[in-house]
């Protein structure tokens, strides 16, 4: 049976205020929203009867905030043991020890996700002084409970040049996952500053020490999430078009109308947390099958894709389109890293 992944934000509290939010981007002030237990209760029960409905294994991606700080989360854990669903967090070091990872991995835990975005100055800057730090002592702590430990950076044109040294960082502190995705503009901003050439150079450098550290037979394992990933291993033919193709069907990609929903606090559902203004409706109110069979259709409309249409790689690539949505405000339009000319 396969799997369909709900990111659930069950709280906005949290004790960073990072620069490149997406809770808190925008002019206006947020008042950040906390899940109550009743609608906790109400979502599970909704996702469970979506999944019930289209005959897939629920997923979810717990995360905030940081979700740790919700006062039922304990609670929220409990309830996926007794229906035997496993799941990951996605949140901050600051509440984590030994003690917390074991009672996680006792309920299910798969893996425990934290931010590295950049060197120690940079990474504080754009989180909390102190949390580089802190960051990388923590993932002993996941590891020990046997934990997968993953470290994700968001790539922008602040910290491109320095990912080549987390990689290497990474490895030393032995996170078992590292991957990272581009920064997806928001508010006024329109773009993540990297052009085409840059992001194909920079992918270039990360592959050889991905190669470097594979061949050795480090403890890392370096998850290439980024789809453009797929255009650059076509490229130097590591990936090749399966000769047992069907015209019309997408076989990978963005996940955004095909295997995945964003929860928030408040209820609302987005098609992708980082695609911007991408709410459909509203768990609490609607069925999400209803919003899978009904608004979600509008993000799969694949040949929309101006550029992507074109290309022979549509049904497993199609870029960022949530980095596109950000920076050309049409979620459609050709993700702006994209080198490949059509």
């Amino acid at each position: 049976m396969r799997y369909f992944s709900f990111q659930w934000h069950i709280t906005d509290e949290c004790d960073q205020r990072c620069k490149h939010c997406y809770i808190f981007s925008g002019s206006s002030f947020h008042v950040p929203v906390t899940m109550s237990r009743e609608n906790l209760y109400k979502i599970f029960k909704n996702c469970l009867n979506f999944c019930k409905t289209f005959q897939r294994k629920p997923y979810f991606y717990i995360t905030g905030g940081d979700p740790i700080l919700h006062a039922d989360f304990w609670e929220l854990l409990e309830i996926l043991k007794q229906h035997d669903i496993s799941f990951s967090i996605l949140g901050n070091p600051f509440h984590i020890n030994d003690e917390v990872c074991r009672k996680l991995k006792s309920l299910g835990c798969e893996k425990y996700q934290l931010s590295i975005d950049g060197l120690k100055s940079t990474h504080d800057f754009f989180r909390k002084p102190g949390s580089f730090d802190i960051t990388l002592e923590k993932i002993s702590s996941i590891n020990k409970a046997e934990i997968s430990s993953v470290i994700m950076s968001t790539v922008s044109k602040l910290n491109i040049d320095e990912i080549p040294d987390v990689i290497d960082i990474v490895v030393k502190h032995e996170a078992e996952i590292f991957s990272f995705a581009r920064y997806c503009p928001t508010d006024n901003e329109k773009s993540t500053g990297i052009t085409p050439s840059e992001y194909r150079e920079f992918l270039k450098i990360c592959d050889e020490k991905f190669r470097k550290y594979e061949s050795e037979n480090c403890k890392t394992y370096f998850d290439r999430k980024d789809h453009l990933w797929t255009l650059y291993d076509y490229e130097n033919g590591k990936f090749k078009i399966p000769d047992s193709a069907k015209k019309g069907k997408i076989y990978d990609g963005c996940n955004c109308g095909n295997a995945h929903l964003t929860i928030l606090p408040s209820g609302d559902v987005y098609a992708c947390r980082r695609v911007k203004n991408s709410k459909v409706g509203n768990a609490l109110k609607d069925k999400l099958s209803d919003l899978w069979l009904n608004e979600m259709e509008s993000y799969r409309e694949y040949e929309k894709f101006v550029k992507c249409s074109k290309c022979e790689l549509l049904p497993y690539c199609r870029g960022c389109p949530a980095v596109a949505k950000g920076t050309n405000g049409d979620f459609y339009s050709p993700d702006p890293q994209c080198w490949k000319e059509v």
